[in-house]
């Protein structure tokens, strides 16, 4: 992470009052958009609508525009269309982008902006479609993007890159999510600036199940074993074994949530010889068993990612395989 750079195009807030929507012109950069307050729906061109409640995310890649609603009331739906979007660069450090006239039930801080690897590699060129998660108060993303927009405000010496230190801040912790997310997005952050790496890292993510180990991962990347190990922690931050498990643990997830395989179906398809074996890394990750899971999955208030402490252990098997 050493090397990631961010370059801050412009920071922005849209507040939307009940009962109107707010229409944006696409961007020419990539856009982050956090929900400070309120519940309503973004909706973008061929893309299921997103719910939007107090501490959503949302990544748009650029070129894609997209509208913000509140939930309706009495009378007529007022529309706030801002077609010169795209040239948000050329519009100062701030902008504010309002939807009716009332107290506003939507409060949305957006930054735009590149973010590159060693000063190349965009790390958001290749996303072909919104990327959503759901953080809470306790990661504090909100107070890291006002602070951004307070220091371009203040428009006083490094305001700029004191914005865009700050914004680094949840660009890191949006990558760190990217490992425990259930959501089939952490391979869109592979690019990493080792490309050797990177190959290992895109055969674990496309197929978690295979039969991985450190030495047919250190072939696939062409290094030694040590190499190998050594130069994939300094890249990615954790052992090869760690990132597999977590690989295959956000599969399994994926599969108990939204198929009809069977548990031992899931724990084959993950890598698992034994049902028991499957059952006892699940635990270790979800605090919880497979099955329970499945029903638990279904429910809206079920956190669907394994927890910050079980992110930190390994079991002895998976340490050197």
């Amino acid at each position: 992470m050493s090397t990631l750079e961010v370059n801050v195009i412009a920071l922005s807030e849209c507040l939307v009052s009940r009962g109107n929507r707010l229409e944006m012109g696409a961007a020419s950069v990539t856009g982050l958009h956090y929900n400070l307050k309120g519940v309503g729906k973004m909706f973008v061109s061929g893309f299921p609508p997103i719910e939007l409640k107090p501490h959503t995310l949302v990544i748009l890649p650029a070129n894609m525009p997209f509208q913000i609603e509140t939930s309706p009331s009495a009378g007529k739906s007022m529309l706030a269309s801002d077609p010169n979007w795209s040239s948000v660069e050329t519009s100062g450090p701030i902008r504010r982008h309002v939807a009716g006239n009332s107290e506003p039930e939507i409060v949305l801080i957006c930054g735009f902006f590149n973010a590159f690897y060693g000063s190349s590699t965009d790390v958001f060129s290749y996303l072909s479609g919104p990327v959503v998660e759901q953080f809470d108060e306790t990661d504090r993303l909100d107070e890291t993007l006002k602070l951004a927009i307070s220091e371009l405000v203040k428009q006083e010496v490094g305001s700029g890159a004191m914005s865009a230190a700050l914004l680094k801040q949840v660009i890191i912790t949006i990558l760190r999510r990217s490992l425990t997310s259930v959501n089939l997005w952490v391979e869109r952050f592979a690019i990493l600036s080792d490309p050797q790496i990177c190959r290992a890292f895109a055969e674990m993510a496309a197929h978690p199940g295979s039969n991985h180990t450190v030495v047919s991962l250190a072939n696939t990347a062409c290094l030694s074993r040590s190499s190998f190990m050594a130069r994939f922690a300094e890249v990615v931050g954790e052992s090869p074994m760690t990132i597999l498990r977590h690989l295959r643990m956000r599969q399994a997830a994926k599969q108990l949530a939204s198929s009809q395989m069977s548990v031992d179906q899931i724990a084959r398809s993950a890598g698992y010889d034994s049902r028991s074996s499957f059952v006892k890394a699940f635990r270790k990750a979800f605090q919880c068993d497979p099955t329970e899971y499945r029903t638990q999955a279904k429910t809206d208030t079920f956190l669907k990612r394994p927890s910050s402490q079980c992110l930190a252990t390994t079991s002895e098997a998976e340490k050197d395989d």
